[in-house]
């Protein structure tokens, strides 16, 4: 029978809640996002505007949790930006 330490069990279960915690917070920003993309394409501007505020209130979260890395999230603030931007003055 193999030898578990106690650190071993102790950090498994620290890797599930880990887990469980990122897997929210990265639900929650899909969530956001898809509010943003729903917002442009119904061409609803001030809805559009306030969701992509939140949107990137919570990417910047998720950097500042670990949860993203800050390149990632930071692309994904400049394509919901464009979008949204897309409405206000379109080309």
């Amino acid at each position: 029978m193999p030898v578990v330490h106690k650190s071993t069990i102790r950090r498994a279960r620290q890797a599930e809640k880990r887990h469980a915690r990122n897997r929210a917070t990265l639900s929650a920003v899909k969530g956001l996002m898809k509010k943003v993309q729903s917002a442009v394409a119904g061409k609803q501007v001030d809805a559009a505007k306030t969701s992509l505020r939140e949107a990137t209130a919570a990417l910047g979260k998720a950097v500042t949790k670990g949860v993203m890395k800050a390149n990632t999230a930071s692309r994904r603030v400049s394509r919901l930006t464009k979008h949204v931007n897309s409405l206000i003055s379109p080309r």
